[in-house]
């Protein structure tokens, strides 16, 4: 095998004094490392581990940003499945267009509009649906699946309302003082 020096020799890229002043460097280094017990700090060594180290750390955020984009991917897969699934149709079944009621509601801060039936537009009032938006599109879908995409992500859900009034405790009551008498009426 042939050393570096010898293929520079070759080439004419060095000639020989220069050679062998390197050579009597490293001599001289070594014996005065031999000397005093302390090694010589190659700089160009650790040059490349720092670079070696830079890249590994710049290889790993470049996966764990590739990693976050496919998990986000695969996210948004599973939300357009499960609208695909259980989307509702907006008009009930007496009809087979579009509904003709407007229902308002807000996406963001404007004031967005879709036409609903009578029956989707009670559905919708109730709490047991739910609008998602999706690839610029608003679909309804059951307030269940709409809680299942809201886990996910949940700016894709905008609008579930809760069918169950949350009870007010004796505390906050401002009437509790004052009691109903049992024979009372109205």
């Amino acid at each position: 095998m042939v050393s570096l020096q010898e293929q520079l020799l070759k080439a004419g890229l060095v000639d020989k004094k220069k050679v062998q002043k390197v050579n009597q460097d490293k001599s001289k280094q070594k014996k005065i490392e031999r000397r005093t017990g302390a090694e010589s700090v190659n700089e160009s060594r650790e040059a490349a581990l720092e670079m070696q180290r830079k890249n590994a750390e710049r290889a790993r955020e470049l996966n764990a940003q590739r990693d976050a984009q496919a998990a986000q991917k695969a996210v948004r897969a599973q939300i357009a499945q499960l609208v695909q699934v259980n989307r509702q149709p907006r008009a009930g079944s007496g009809k087979g267009g579009k509904g003709d009621i407007a229902y308002n509601f807000t996406h963001g801060s404007k004031i967005e509009r879709i036409y609903v039936s009578e029956q989707v537009q009670q559905h919708l009032v109730a709490g047991r649906l739910v609008i998602v938006f999706l690839n610029g599109n608003y679909e309804l879908v059951p307030k269940v699946i709409g809680e299942k995409i809201a886990e996910r992500d949940p700016a894709s859900v905008i609008q579930v309302k809760r069918s169950e009034a949350a009870p007010q405790t004796e505390e906050e009551d401002p009437y509790a003082d004052f009691k109903i008498p049992d024979d009372f009426t109205w």
